[in-house]
């Protein structure tokens, strides 16, 4: 069914559409039937489309890495126009909370916000740990970003940017002009937040299964049960605790360099939103950058794909840490296998729903584009800094954007942009703590020791600090600032709101999560396709 006729029936379909938060009532939406058949698949009626309880037939997320909200959107929507793409932000469009006057030059750090042009894309990487990150935001005074989480300096890398006061530092639209071209015609968040403190692997797994408990710690080789502070802390009797840094994942043949260290490395127990949707029947996938092997070494595939980014680094495309269905041995895919056929894409078979990304390319372009598709560029488009950056990001996003929009897809698909951590970088924003931890690891004495620990379980402080997130679908609201409460395990919510596949339990963020409802518009569609030039960022057609 097409924008039209969801119109159309539209008052017979929905009794009540918003809730007293101000999101979808989803209790009000019945199951959607879906008239949409996989070409080239053969399927039983088990396995075809199952009916969703909105118009959206398709959710591909964009998961990208490492972008604090006022990094990317603080001075949104005005541009300097002094370098880089010219941006000029449309009549009327609204103003996001974000860097004010005053915070631009008497900003309560050791150094104001001062903006980062094109020519400095390429920056040194900050400090993202998850103690740091607490001591940044200084019990909410949001003012020791610089003594916490800034590393001006980057040695061995002389083509990265860095000075004193670099964690303080923005972008406007004329470097992430893409990003804010999408927020000109789309709808974006300014109040989505980081799950809990910490770096990139916390984030993934919340995306997933708004869990970082129920890890233990395993050797690289025979996968016993071994005692490791840096993979989990706060431990139970059984070695079971929470996921605070980055280890790599143990059901991974590339986890530890290819399995060339001798790291120990992560198991999560526990359900995901994975096993949820299989459990509905709902086709779905992880595609990334770099997934399939060049070879093999001492019987493990070795993901061995390399790029080098604008500023001629190379970057290894893949990073087990941040494939967070590798950690589950229900949805992990360890030895790297291809999918059978490009029509069991999204199906369950030896690739198990692990992929790379040009599966998702081969999937697209036979219209079995699976319900669910998560994506992660390689890493030196996935937006990191020190190895990535903004201008290489905006590639793999507009790319990306462009073959879904045009794509017969499209008319049913929803892409939602979000971001893993913040990276460390500034934003303005004190955080309200939602779930605290009364532990060594955690800077909690100010912050984290002000709310008690869903399920017992320490070490899941956060929220922590916003992150961008965007909405870009022909049922997203226009040129639209949705500023109710968001995080990254509202992504999970959404996908199990729409098909109805039921919560994950054990204390999952997903319970506290504020709904995407308020960024669609499923009454009065008007968003039309935007194809934008990668590396420009600026339109080439309406």
């Amino acid at each position: 069914m097409g924008p039209g006729k969801w119109k159309g029936r539209r008052s017979a379909l929905i009794a009540g559409s918003v809730a007293a938060a101000g999101a979808l009532a989803l209790a009000t939406v019945p199951s959607w039937a879906s008239g949409e058949q996989h070409q080239g698949a053969s399927l039983t009626a088990a396995e075809r489309p199952v009916r969703t309880n909105t118009p959206i037939k398709h959710v591909v997320v964009l998961f990208d890495e490492n972008i604090s909200f006022d990094h990317y959107f603080g001075t949104y929507p005005k541009a300097a126009n002094t370098d880089g793409t010219k941006f000029t932000a449309a009549r009327h469009t609204p103003r996001v909370d974000g860097l004010t006057k005053k915070l631009l030059t008497k900003n309560p750090n050791q150094y104001n916000p001062k903006r980062l042009t094109p020519a400095q894309a390429m920056t040194c990487d900050q400090d993202h740990g998850y103690a740091n990150e607490q001591k940044a935001v200084n019990g909410g005074a949001m003012d020791k970003f610089v003594q916490s989480t800034e590393k001006d300096k980057c040695t061995g890398q002389p083509i990265l940017f860095g000075e004193p006061g670099l964690v303080m530092d923005y972008y406007d639209g004329n470097t992430v002009t893409g990003l804010w071209n999408y927020a000109q015609h789309y709808a974006m968040s300014d109040n989505s937040w980081d799950t809990v403190f910490g770096p990139s692997t916390p984030g993934a797994l919340n995306l997933i299964s708004g869990q970082t408990h129920g890890g233990y710690a395993v050797d690289p080789v025979k996968h016993a049960k071994v005692s490791d502070s840096y993979v989990v802390q706060s431990p139970d009797k059984d070695g079971v605790g929470t996921v605070i840094n980055d280890p790599d994942p143990a059901f991974d043949d590339c986890s530890g360099s290819n399995h060339t260290s001798k790291n120990n490395l992560a198991v999560m127990t526990g359900k995901n939103v994975g096993d949820l949707l299989n459990e509905k029947k709902v086709t779905w996938g992880w595609f990334q950058g770099g997934f399939r092997p060049t070879g093999t070494a001492n019987g493990y595939a070795v993901c061995g794909a390399t790029h080098q980014n604008v500023g001629g680094n190379t970057a290894t495309d893949y990073s087990p840490h941040h494939e967070p269905f590798q950690y589950y041995k229900s949805t992990a895919n360890e030895k790297h296998l291809a999918p059978s056929s490009v029509a069991a894409i999204g199906h369950t078979d030896q690739a198990n729903h692990q992929y790379d990304l040009s599966d998702f390319d081969s999937a697209l372009a036979a219209n079995n584009l699976p319900a669910v598709s998560f994506l992660k560029a390689a890493e030196y488009q996935d937006g990191h800094a020190a190895y990535s950056d903004p201008l290489d990001e905006q590639q793999f996003v507009v790319n990306t954007i462009n073959k879904l929009q045009k794509s017969p897809e499209w008319k049913s698909t929803a892409v939602v942009i979000a971001y893993d951590d913040s990276d460390g970088w500034y934003d303005h924003k004190a955080p309200k703590i939602l779930n605290g931890s009364a532990d060594a690891a955690a800077d909690q004495s100010a912050l984290c020791g002000t709310a008690k620990a869903a399920g017992g379980y320490q070490d899941r402080c956060g929220p922590s600090q916003r992150l961008p997130l965007l909405v870009i679908s022909p049922y997203a609201k226009v040129n639209h600032v949705d500023h109710r409460y968001t995080e990254q395990t509202s992504v999970l919510k959404f996908i199990e709101d729409n098909w109805g596949v039921g919560r994950i339990g054990d204390a999952s963020f997903d319970q506290r999560a504020g709904g995407l409802w308020g960024m669609f518009d499923f009454w009065h569609p008007r968003a039309g396709r935007l194809i934008l030039d990668p590396k420009t960022g600026a339109p080439v057609s309406g």
